[in-house]
């Protein structure tokens, strides 16, 4: 639902910060990250399993699952959490952006252009529930994107200390 974030606001309705939330929040990729912690995890293992398509062959020329099975398991998870981290780091870019822009008590827009950018200072009523919608509803999300990337991490660092022991 887009709407108009101030009736005297002079930045187009599509470059509000709340409309670029709420935009965000309602794009198929972007949503995933709001959902309850169980279908997060599960589109992440999607993504991750998806990914094997690419890492699979990769791996099995690398190391032959008939002679190398652990090193090739290893590899193929390795590869295939490329896609992830690129997806995740996606995901964290764009909510950044966001909380910036909502976080921030001016808004650069433009009004025809990348010539004629505009600043405008955001009245103290709309940076306070702009404000509010970062403390309680984008913060969380990056949190949640950060708590998954030193997951990601710390799965890489078992991943190698398993890699040393075949």
């Amino acid at each position: 639902m887009i709407r108009s974030s101030v009736s005297n606001c002079p930045v187009p309705i599509d470059q509000q910060p709340l409309n670029e939330y709420e935009e965000l929040k309602a794009s198929w990729l972007f949503r995933d990250c709001t959902l309850n912690l169980q279908e997060y995890i599960t589109t992440i293992a999607w993504i991750w399993g998806l990914s094997w398509l690419v890492a699979g062959p990769v791996a099995a020329a690398s190391f032959p699952p008939n002679k190398y099975l652990a090193h090739f398991i290893l590899c193929g998870a390795a590869g295939a959490s490329v896609g992830v981290v690129l997806g995740l780091t996606r995901l964290y870019l764009g909510w950044h952006y966001v909380r910036d822009r909502l976080y921030s008590t001016t808004v650069f827009y433009e009004e025809s252009g990348w010539y004629d950018g505009q600043t405008w200072m955001k009245p103290p009523e709309i940076l306070t529930r702009d404000r509010l919608i970062v403390t309680y509803d984008i913060k969380p999300i990056l949190q949640r994107l950060q708590l998954t990337f030193a997951s990601l991490a710390g799965l890489l660092v078992i991943g190698t200390i398993v890699w040393h022991l075949f």
